[in-house]
């Protein structure tokens, strides 16, 4: 009995250990992380990618579907992550949901499996402007490299990548009509630009040849959106105005008020999500706080503007730019060149817009009464016990004086060996200047040059 029960046993082991050492792998659960690109390709699309690439990896997925679904977008953010991608070391595949034009081709080809959507196309990649115009050339031979180049490495033929970006590319019974080239979903099957055509991401699955399978999306938290929202492009260039503006307004205006106040906080917001993202490095941001210290320096020691105010604010164009682009590598210039033009241009179109909307609004503010009503407006009657000094800031009317500081409008004037409170009419003047006085409010002079 017990020599039975023995044999049953062993049996029953080696059944056991045949199935397991001989199960299929279809036997396995396969985890599968996807995300979505379906927005503009900008910095906050390069962040989702980057964070989801990472997290599967955390996650030891085995898988990373992409779900697409975009007309393109900025050219820098698509490299970055087609880069991201090349460099997975987990497979990736991508399922057009409808478009993936111009960037989105570019990404979709960087990835190793590509599954289309019935309706669904690829293709359009010419590099335009934002007002949708053709640029130079120089800028659709970038293009088609990193086109030709992501086919190669994906095993798909890199002329029939650069022709979704080239007109004039001919390819005999592909791309011989002139206009850029995008394909349907048939089309691209048949060119190896596509597995198959799918009507969503399980029969995606069914097709790849996975039975046992679970999905893990990738979950965006609340500061990742806040820092996602932030490094905008578009937000960048509104906090760069607010920063600068801010800068002018306290220099126009005694004492530390609201506007530094302001400018901080912008310059935090700024500098912050790009710092935590990698982009902004320590003297990236040493840069602007240098070139910030020379403007002072320039104001407030050395009037006029000079070598130092010229350098201060060539040191802070630079530093705000250069922490909106991204490095590539670990030396001190290693800097990702495909972006800096975008990101100059952003930061230069803000500082102006700041600088002279800046002037507009001070002029509108110290020489009309619309912000009249945030000065304090208590009134000090003669019988219980005040005094006034407007009979003498009447009487200096017309009268020229010399300023004692420089006006940035607010400063000090010098009348008959006496100070006064003066407010210059429009601009800044510098000290020692002879001024007119054409007026007086809130026991302030109104001044302008002679």
């Amino acid at each position: 009995m017990e020599i039975h029960r023995a044999r049953v046993l062993l049996v029953a082991f080696l059944i056991s250990f045949f199935i397991v050492g001989h199960a299929s792998p279809d036997s396995t659960i396969t985890k599968v992380y996807t995300f979505n690109i379906d927005d503009m390709i900008a910095p906050p699309t390069w962040r989702i990618t980057k964070l989801a690439i990472e997290n599967a990896r955390e996650q030891n997925a085995d898988l990373i579907l992409i779900h697409m679904n975009t007309y393109g977008g900025m050219l820098d953010a698509a490299d970055s992550i087609r880069t991201k991608i090349l460099d997975s070391e987990i497979p990736i595949y991508v399922f057009i949901d409808k478009n993936a034009a111009s960037a989105g081709a570019l990404i979709s080809i960087a990835c190793d499996s590509i599954y289309m959507a019935p309706g669904a196309s690829i293709g359009a990649a010419t590099v335009v402007d934002g007002e949708g115009k053709v640029l130079p050339d120089k800028y659709q031979s970038y293009m088609r490299s990193m086109m030709r180049a992501t086919a190669e490495a994906k095993g798909r033929d890199p002329e029939i990548s650069q022709a979704m970006v080239d007109p004039k590319i001919y390819i005999d019974g592909i791309s011989d009509t002139g206009q850029v080239l995008t394909f349907t979903v048939s089309e691209a099957i048949k060119h190896n630009f596509c597995s198959a055509q799918v009507k969503d991401m399980k029969e995606l699955m069914e097709h790849a040849g996975y039975k046992n399978y679970v999905f893990i999306e990738h979950h965006i938290s609340a500061s990742d959106k806040i820092i996602g929202w932030l490094i905008n492009p578009m937000i960048s260039g509104v906090l760069v105005l607010i920063i600068i503006g801010g800068i002018y307004f306290e220099l126009q205006s005694p004492g530390i008020g609201f506007p530094i106040a302001a400018s901080i906080i912008a310059a935090i917001l700024y500098f912050a999500p790009l710092y935590l993202e990698g982009l902004a490095n320590n003297w990236e941001i040493l840069l602007f706080i240098v070139g910030l210290i020379l403007l002072a320096v320039e104001i407030f020691a050395i009037p006029g503007f000079g070598v130092f105010g010229i350098l201060g604010v060539f040191l802070m164009i630079t530093g705000l730019t250069l922490s909106m682009v991204g490095n590539v590598g670990p030396g001190f210039f290693d800097i990702d060149t495909s972006g800096i033009v975008g990101a100059f241009l952003v930061v230069i179109i803000a500082f102006f817009i700041a600088i002279f909307g800046s002037i507009i609004v001070s002029k509108q503010v110290f020489t009309t009464q619309m912000f009249g009503h945030l000065a304090l407006d208590k009134v000090q009657n003669a019988n219980e016990g005040y005094t006034s000094a407007s009979t003498q800031y009447s009487d200096l009317i017309g009268k020229t004086g010399i300023t004692h500081t420089v006006m940035r409008p607010a400063g000090k004037v010098i009348f008959n060996d006496e100070l006064f409170d003066a407010t210059a009419r429009s601009g800044m003047i510098d000290k020692g200047v002879e001024v007119v006085v054409y007026g007086y409010q809130n026991a302030q002079l109104i001044v302008d040059k002679v």
